[in-house]
């Protein structure tokens, strides 16, 4: 049962980071995997747009009691859960049980580590329907500074880069440390940077249900108001508050490039599991650099054939130290292949 959950159900409902999921090392592949499972299950009932939000917030609010270990009730969506989202997110819910069940089977150390990373996430999806729960196409609500960004993209990935270390540092090089605190740091950013390139991917689709997450004073300072970015005609104009985001986005997925080339050379596994959403993600900034970010008729996705590509590049060039620290900065366009040495490994 528990197999199931941890493969097909989180190959359903996690796209392309099933993949990193499976590929991290075994003695921390269930609990990680387990933790991202519950925090789809979170996600998916902060985004059910077809309850009212008190309902939401009343769901996440019995879930967090639940996985805190503090409540045994029945959790309250059994009347909304066959709603209108996709299949396997509805099987989430209804498989919710099980994934609690499973919490409670991990040790004492690793079920301390799941709760205290989904408590921070659950603030977060709390905060977010707070902000925009009366939010629509004709009512945008923006964030009213960039502490605002900072905070909430923190809240539902930061505290997931916290959390990967403090896992990782635990069953893999126990005794170790965590490399000091430059590490935890940036897998703080490492998990910023990524929530930040789904934000400046999906900013078409979230402005049409009234959320904007480009805070206020940019927009100001590029003399428009929230609803001028639902023309894709204001592109030009929204490129000054727009650009700023991509560059911080950037140098947080530099910061975890930095991350995954500090882990122990040793873990294989881990250091591609780390590459993967990074090379991803620096491929969906390139694209989102070029495009028209305002046009909701042309969503920036990278391919299935392009995430192919980036994965086994990465694994050809492993042996090579030089070219595959170079894998980023190449995503980025910033610089050329170097040639390929395996002295430098």
């Amino acid at each position: 049962m528990s197999d199931e959950l941890l493969t097909s159900l989180l190959r359903d409902v996690s796209r392309s980071f099933y993949l990193t999921m499976r590929m991290l090392p075994g003695p921390v592949r269930r609990q990680i995997s387990l933790a991202y499972l519950l925090a789809r299950t979170t996600d998916t009932i902060a985004d059910a747009e077809w309850v009212e939000a008190p309902s939401r917030l009343q769901a996440l609010a019995a879930l967090r009691e639940r996985i805190r270990g503090r409540e045994k009730a029945p959790l309250p969506w059994a009347s909304w859960r066959g709603g209108q989202g996709p299949a396997a997110e509805r099987i989430l819910l209804e498989r919710s049980e099980d994934s609690l069940r499973m919490l409670l089977d991990l040790g004492e150390a690793d079920r301390r580590l799941v709760r205290e990373v989904l408590e921070i996430i659950i603030s977060g999806q709390e905060l977010d329907l707070q902000r925009f729960g009366a939010a629509a196409a004709d009512h945008i609500v923006a964030l009213q500074s960039a502490e605002e960004l900072d905070d909430y993209t923190y809240r539902v990935a930061g505290c997931v880069g916290e959390f990967w270390t403090k896992m990782c540092a635990a069953h893999l090089w126990p005794g170790a440390g965590l490399q000091g605190e430059s590490l935890a740091r940036q897998g703080v950013r490492f998990g910023k940077g990524l929530q930040l390139v789904n934000i400046l991917r999906d900013l078409p689709r979230d402005l049409r249900k009234g959320r904007c997450y480009v805070p206020l004073p940019l927009l100001t300072a590029a003399g428009l108001v929230p609803k001028d970015l639902l023309s894709a005609q204001n592109e030009a104009h929204f490129r000054p508050a727009y650009d700023p985001l991509l560059a911080l986005a950037e140098g947080h997925l530099a910061a975890g490039w930095e991350y995954t080339g500090s882990l122990p050379k040793r873990q294989v596994r881990l250091r591609l599991a780390c590459a993967w959403p990074v090379l991803i993600g620096a491929r969906t900034l390139r694209k989102l650099r070029h495009a028209n970010m305002l046009d909701d008729t042309r969503r920036v996705k990278v391919s299935r054939p392009e995430v192919r590509s980036l994965i086994l590049r990465s694994v050809f060039l492993y042996p090579f130290a030089r070219a595959w620290k170079a894998q980023f900065g190449k995503e980025m366009e910033l610089i050329s292949w170097p040639v390929c040495s395996k002295k430098e490994a």
